[in-house]
């Protein structure tokens, strides 16, 4: 019985493989839709994108474009090809912008970008990309099912550029004063990141790379200048602690507190 399963398996596949083959040979437009639906159902993305790929401009101002063009950038999507799969649900939506698909059009293409967001150390044009396609969605359909999912993903994705930004400043802060003052650079860095995503859960990092750049602007400061700057580490010790008083890294920065106060006092 296991034997005749088996058997039957194999002769269904070398079924659904020469049709396929027939498929693409075929100049049938109606009938490459037809597989197309059927091959996306059975989760065979990549021959449904195929197919769909060598039809969808015939079908054009046709009651079947848009199902055709749709089904183009789903069947790219759950393949996992995001870029592909967001330039065809742009087109989607930018042809048919009251469509039946237009909402999910809009989530899918912004989704799949956040999918396809790379790694913090690399190039964040597509995080970028992503954001601005969800924020897009939310702006259109702010009542949609799906509007926690894309708030989430915008929260990780701005988090992602935000790490982006602590790794600059700490890259700067750990040049110190190579080549110029870079503990100024870092402070400016991290500033900045903390104006353009002030909900960040980098942000704690953030203040404190500012403490520990002042301090140490501070200690290699000529003589004259070192009053002054140990001041702005008091007071940057004061806003920090203000906004996280049960900060783990409570320790390190008293004893920041403690250098600093002990200049001034001098």
């Amino acid at each position: 019985m296991r034997k005749y399963i088996y058997i039957l398996l194999a002769a269904m596949a070398l079924t659904s493989c020469g049709e396929y083959q027939h498929v693409l040979k075929s100049n049938d437009a109606n009938y490459k839709l037809d597989f197309a639906k059927r091959a996306f159902e059975q989760k065979k993305y990549t021959q449904a994108a195929t197919v769909l790929s060598d039809i969808v401009t015939q079908f054009k101002g046709s009651d079947k474009a848009e199902d055709s063009l749709y089904l183009l950038a789903l069947s790219n999507y759950e393949n996992k090809d995001y870029e592909t799969s967001g330039q065809f649900f742009k087109t989607y939506y930018a042809r048919y912008p009251k469509g039946k698909y237009t909402e999910l059009a809009r989530f899918y293409a912004g989704y799949g970008y956040y999918l396809d967001s790379p790694e913090p150390q690399l190039d964040q044009s597509g995080t970028i990309k992503a954001i601005q396609e969800l924020q897009a969605f939310l702006d259109y359909f702010p009542r949609s099912d799906k509007v926690s999912i894309a708030q989430n993903a915008i929260f990780e994705l701005q988090d992602k550029l935000t790490l982006k930004q602590l790794e600059n400043a700490q890259l700067y802060y750990n040049l110190g004063t190579y080549l110029g003052n870079n503990y100024e650079s870092a402070i400016i860095v991290a500033r900045n990141a903390i104006k353009d995503y002030p909900y960040s859960k980098y942000k704690e990092d953030l203040e404190l790379l500012i403490l520990k750049a002042r301090y140490q602007e501070a200690k290699e400061s000529v003589d004259e200048k070192k009053a002054d700057r140990y001041r702005e580490v008091i007071d940057e010790y004061y806003s920090y602690i203000n906004n996280y008083p049960d900060t783990p890294n409570r320790e390190e920065a008293d004893n920041i507190l403690k250098i600093a106060q002990r200049y001034i006092k001098e």
